[in-house]
């Protein structure tokens, strides 16, 4: 089983990259404005969340996986070249997905703490980690996003734009 566990957060600690990556880039994309404090401020726990999971593996003794981390961080990349509604530059458009896909990534992590814990017994083997503390803060950055996300998503769907 401690295979499959292994797999798994190799795994999970790529999408956790992946989402740190995209927290940092949209931070800067909004820097000075409220969203751009907002997302320094979960860009950095994200961060935090990161070396936690790295501590718990290392705990576990499962390895960092470097590959996977880098095609994490190459696919967040790779992303940016989606076509946003502009030839070149930062649309509106991209500001909601990279606050939807936030979003969904902190929903993940809930879940992923919520696995952890529970259904792989972490919370018996590593009973100093504080999963529910976790997953609250994980709640909280979805909170501290969420009206933003609300926001760009209302204007962006409903304003005006030229029909292609």
């Amino acid at each position: 089983m401690d295979e499959f566990l292994g797999i798994y957060l190799r795994d999970q600690l790529a999408l956790g990259v992946g989402w740190r990556e995209l927290a940092r880039r949209a931070q800067r994309n909004n820097r000075g404005t409220p969203l751009g404090e907002a997302l320094a401020e979960v860009a950095e726990q994200i961060g935090e969340d990161v070396e936690t999971f790295r501590s718990i593996m290392g705990r576990l003794g499962v390895r960092v996986d470097p590959l996977r981390t880098a095609l994490a961080t190459v696919g967040e990349r790779v992303g940016r070249l989606k076509p946003n509604g502009r030839l070149v530059g930062y649309s509106p458009l991209s500001r909601f997905l990279e606050l939807e896909v936030l979003v969904m990534g902190i929903d993940r992590k809930k879940q992923l703490w919520h696995t952890l814990a529970d259904l792989a017994d972490l919370r018996t083997r590593l009973p100093d980690v504080d999963f529910d503390e976790l997953v609250a803060r994980a709640e909280r950055q979805r909170q501290r996003l969420e009206p933003f996300r609300r926001r760009v998503g209302s204007d962006v769907f409903t304003a005006t734009s030229p029909r292609g």
